[in-house]
Parts: C-alpha cells; sequence; structure tokens
C-alpha cells in the first residue's frame, strides 16, 4: 500500500531540474516530523513548510499495487507526449523512501518516467532511480551520501556546508531558509556561495511564480 498526499502537474521549482515540466508525487509521512503542528517544537526538522498528512490533496489516494500507483501517476502527465521529452516524476514527502521501493520505481520507468527522488537522506534509495536529489537536516544521520543534488537549507546549526563538501555529490547547492528570516537568510547563502565556489545558490521559484 502506497499513501501520497497528492499527485500534481507542474514545474521543478529549485535545484539543478528548475523550470523542468515534473509530476510530483507527494507522499504521507517523515520520519523526522509528524507534520502536525503540536509535535513542531518536538521534530528533529522544525523547519519545514510542507503539508504531507493525509491522502487528501489533488490525485492523493491509497494505492494498493506499484501499478496502481504508476498509473495515478501516468494519468497528471499531459496527454501528448514525444521522444523530445521524457516524462519526468519527482517523489517526495514527507519522506518518500519511506514508502517508494524498487517495484515502485520500475513501475514508474515502465511507464515512461524518469524517476526523480526528493529525501532528506536517512534511508538507502531504491536501485533505478533516475536523480537523487539529498536535503540533510541536523540531528539525523546521513545515510544515502552519493548522487546527483545536495541541496542544504541554509544555515543550520549543526549541518554546516564543510561538514557535506567531500561527499559524492555532482552539485552542491544552498537553498535560504524560509520564513520571517528569509531576507537575511538569502544574504548570507550569497555570501556563502561568492567565498565558495564549490556551492550553488537554489532558489525557490515555485514560491516566487505563485505555482505549486
Amino acid at each position: 500500500m502506497y499513501r501520497v498526499k497528492e499527485i500534481f502537474y507542474t514545474l521543478q521549482g529549485e535545484g539543478s531540474h528548475a523550470g523542468r515540466p515534473s509530476v510530483f508525487c507527494r507522499f504521507t509521512s517523515c520520519n523526522l516530523w509528524t507534520g502536525l503542528e503540536k509535535d513542531r517544537q518536538r521534530a528533529i526538522c522544525k523547519f519545514c513548510d510542507t503539508d504531507f498528512v493525509g491522502t487528501d490533496g489533488s490525485g492523493g489516494g491509497r494505492f494498493r499495487s506499484p501499478d496502481e500507483l504508476a498509473s495515478a501517476v501516468a494519468k497528471a502527465w499531459p496527454g501528448r507526449d514525444d521522444t523530445h521529452s521524457r516524462r519526468y516524476v519527482v517523489c517526495t514527502g514527507g519522506e518518500p523512501l519511506l514508502q517508494l521501493d524498487d517495484d515502485a520505481v520500475d513501475a514508474l520507468r515502465d511507464k515512461g518516467f524518469e524517476v526523480a527522488i526528493e529525501t532528506n537522506g536517512t534511508r538507502p534509495a531504491p536501485k533505478r532511480v533516475d536523480w537523487i536529489c539529498v536535503s540533510p537536516k541536523a540531528g539525523a544521520e546521513l545515510v544515502l551520501r552519493s548522487g546527483n543534488d545536495l541541496k542544504l537549507v541554509y544555515p543550520q546549526a549543526g549541518a554546516e556546508p564543510e561538514l557535506f563538501e567531500h561527499l559524492s555529490f555532482d552539485r552542491f547547492l544552498l537553498q535560504p531558509m524560509d520564513g520571517e528570516h528569509l531576507v537575511a537568510n538569502v544574504k548570507a547563502a550569497i555570501e556563502y556561495c561568492l567565498e565558495h565556489p564549490q556551492w550553488h545558490l537554489s532558489i525557490q521559484t515555485h514560491k516566487i511564480l505563485g505555482i505549486r
């Protein structure tokens, strides 16, 4: 059984694939926070701004098999497709690797999707995932230590960039933490990237554009 908050078609808003048409498959549940405000101060990750509780979002639900899940994702992709633009699905959450497994990845690939994950990196990834984006969180053990993007929300006490720069990722991205200190966090992230060119700035363009 796969429990999904929502499935929707949009543009990827952040990271190396920012601007790419994508189906987002948002799984419920996370191992770093319940998603309930009453539990935020006890959570390992206290700054999450995503609603991943329940299965009541657009396209969400409980899917009994990998094929049923993949069919729901495929339904969200526009009817027209061609050989120049491979289907792309972003499996996110919550924490997708609490549920996403090899069978689900294979079913999505059988539907013609390139499969990406956005994960906190505390669990290993299925074998045939095409794109791995890891966003480490302070206080959580990092198990997934290689991939494509390492996207660090900045600043985080206990998760400073220098703790991750030796890992095996293609790109290292700093993403300013949203919230009441966003302006200061953007400035700090820009300054850090200029002083440490290994790191690139990642902006949440979907919030600027007003899209999901």
